[in-house]
């Protein structure tokens, strides 16, 4: 048998989550992961109830706000904002657990992930965020870039 390690297996199943955002700019998907159960998923998109921006149009587009500036321009909240606001409304104890995304945090969800004790930061795509890089290893949470084939360990 040719089974996923747990790290393929979760970064799979954030890649899945990516596939619910309704963001015309990008899609990036998020799973809380403790004691290798998924505790909380989010992707990005406005919050419950608001019109997607898929109907209304992307403000950032309307702005001309390049990529990685300016985050409150924006309609949507991020996937991690999403999978730790989740985690909080339904009492889930993410303290120690493990954030996968698709996409390493800006600097606004660095944040939220030191104040939320996530531990641990799996990511498969880059972003332009010096001060987020400088925040998150000030704050020692261990940050791995992850490739398919790589991150074999145990979660």
């Amino acid at each position: 048998m040719n089974r996923p390690s747990w790290y393929q297996y979760f970064m799979d199943i954030t890649h899945l989550v990516a596939t619910r955002s309704t963001c015309l700019r990008r899609q990036v998907g998020a799973i809380v992961v403790k004691e290798r159960n998924i505790l909380a998923t989010g992707y990005n998109g406005v919050p419950s109830g608001i019109t997607h921006c898929d109907a209304d149009g992307c403000l950032r587009v309307r702005l001309n706000v390049p990529s990685g500036e300016r985050h409150e321009l924006c309609r949507g909240l991020h996937a991690e904002q999403n999978a730790i606001i989740q985690a909080a409304r339904h009492g889930i104890n993410i303290d120690g657990a493990t954030l996968y995304c698709t996409t390493m945090p800006c600097i606004i969800c660095t944040k939220m992930i030191i104040n939320a004790g996530i531990r641990k930061v799996l990511y498969s795509e880059g972003y332009a965020d010096e001060l987020a890089r400088e925040m998150i290893g000030e704050a020692a949470i261990e940050v791995e870039h992850f490739t398919s084939g790589t991150g074999g360990g145990t979660p």
